[in-house]
């Protein structure tokens, strides 16, 4: 999903919104609940007190609706929806302000506590829904007048792909799709004339970047499971929102979730791997503990490079181009653990009594203690604490003939630990490479902050036991 230009008016008006609402629940306090407590009245004064709850409240809120994914792709937000997440949010927000900020304020009774908090919802949460809805219905007139939306490109050219496209064109209420054109399956050019055609689908990752596309509709009879799979496997790293216009089948069996009312009903692929707060609070926790490593082990650091240096003439750190997230290559950073120029026959897995690993390298194995640079490679963005393992495009272009899901490993930023490495270790071949993938494609489908924690605590398990390979 993108960061409109749209996303900063947003979180404007939530923290405006929460500006007021904490200045009228201020004085609230003052006007009511103080004077009821000590029996006389107390003059308002705006305080240290008030001015820095002005900015740091409103900060909190501000954090909180991002950790929710509040502010990802604004341009789709529905208004009912939003209503339901604000309320969701507040709860929780208000609960923890409660205990953290109004828990210790002098009252004449606990009757008094049921009331601030009460207030302190009603207020906040009204404030901030009339904000948004606002900016909601502002949206939703931009898109009806075509001033913006999604460009989207259609697969298919057949009957289902012609009514889809008059439905769209001809809708009363406009859904945000500007169409770009079609490809085709080899099929019917029945869109000829009414879109441009843009040629085949197995051209699509090039479209999408030609086009700067946001969204692929796959017109196709649901009997082409195959076809619709090719597609959906060659948009696997695109980062684009896949929709497929179902059958009679599809909607008695309750695939069909309808996103607008008054819309077209189609089906969404989500990709979406872990709830969005889940995923934000994941990237935070790779970088706070990236920096900590970095900061509390640079002793090690210098040491284990002056060891490497003395096992063994040449650099200390070795740098390997690997593909990462959505198929993109890096850079990861490893201690050196074998001799110069280990591969100049050509890339070669290492094994258990590999003569080219030097004297420290086995011990460095052993320990995992040659992937801590990798935390800069976290810190920057290219790995992430847990993760399958990344692996050169010399290897991936032989498992893909034998596995080709392993493509769906590339949706998600690979990992200095993975299930994978805890139940395999380094794999010292093909075979193995492809047995340790059911595993990271197991930790995918079931991907939480949970399963990371369980992770790491074998991970490290594994290194105090000092059996890596």
């Amino acid at each position: 999903m993108k960061l409109r230009k749209h996303t900063i008016p947003f979180i404007l008006i939530d923290f405006v919104a929460a500006m007021i609402s904490w200045f009228t629940f201020f004085t609230y306090r003052k006007v009511f609940v103080e004077p009821d407590k000590f029996g006389y009245d107390i003059p308002f004064e705006a305080n240290s007190h008030l001015y820095l709850g002005l900015l740091v409240v409103p900060l909190y809120w501000v954090f909180l609706y991002a950790l929710s994914g509040a502010y990802i792709d604004v341009w789709r937000k529905s208004r009912i929806k939003e209503i339901s997440r604000t309320f969701s949010i507040t709860v929780m927000g208000v609960v923890i302000l409660f205990f953290t900020l109004l828990l210790d304020d002098e009252v004449k009774s606990y009757e008094v506590y049921y009331k601030t908090i009460l207030t302190l919802f009603t207020l906040h949460f009204v404030v901030t829904t009339f904000g948004r809805i606002l900016m909601a219905t502002l949206i939703k007139s931009l898109i009806n007048a075509r001033e913006i939306g999604f460009k989207t490109i259609v697969v298919g050219s057949n009957t289902i792909a012609l009514d889809l496209v008059k439905e769209l064109q001809n809708g009363k209420d406009l859904q945000g799709y500007l169409l770009e054109g079609f490809v085709n399956l080899n099929d019917a050019h029945e869109l000829n004339g009414i879109l441009p055609y843009l040629g085949n689908y197995t051209q699509l990752p090039v479209l999408i970047k030609k086009h700067k596309i946001e969204e692929v509709i796959i017109a196709l009879e649901s009997t082409k499971h195959k076809e619709i799979a090719e597609v959906n496997n060659l948009l696997e790293d695109e980062p684009v929102i896949i929709k497929i216009v179902p059958d009679l089948f599809d909607v008695v069996s309750g695939s069909v979730k309808m996103q607008n009312v008054l819309g077209t009903a189609l089906i969404e692929i989500n990709h979406q791997i872990m709830p969005t707060w889940q995923m934000v609070l994941k990237r935070l926790i790779d970088v706070v503990v990236s920096l900590l490593v970095l900061i509390v082990l640079s002793p090690l650091y210098l040491l284990l490079v002056i060891a490497v240096k003395v096992s063994s003439p040449g650099p200390a750190f070795f740098k390997q181009a690997r593909i990462g997230l959505h198929g993109k290559s890096f850079y990861i950073i490893k201690y050196r653990t074998m001799v110069v120029n280990a591969e100049a026959n050509g890339p070669a897995l290492s094994s258990k009594d590999d003569k080219r690993i030097i004297s420290i390298g086995r011990t460095l194995r052993k320990y995992r203690l040659d992937e801590i640079p990798q935390f800069y490679n976290v810190l920057v963005g290219d790995m992430s604490l847990v993760g399958p393992r990344p692996e050169r495009q010399f290897f991936i272009d032989q498992i893909m003939p034998v596995a080709p899901h392993y493509k769906h490993l590339q949706r998600v930023r690979p990992g200095i630990t993975s299930w994978g490495m805890v139940k395999y270790g380094y794999a010292e071949n093909i075979e193995q490479m492809i047995e340790r993938l059911k595993f990271d494609i197991l930790y995918i489908e079931n991907m939480s902050l949970a399963m990371d924690f369980r992770i790491m605590i074998y991970t490290i398990k594994t290194i105090m036991q000092g059996r890596g390979k």
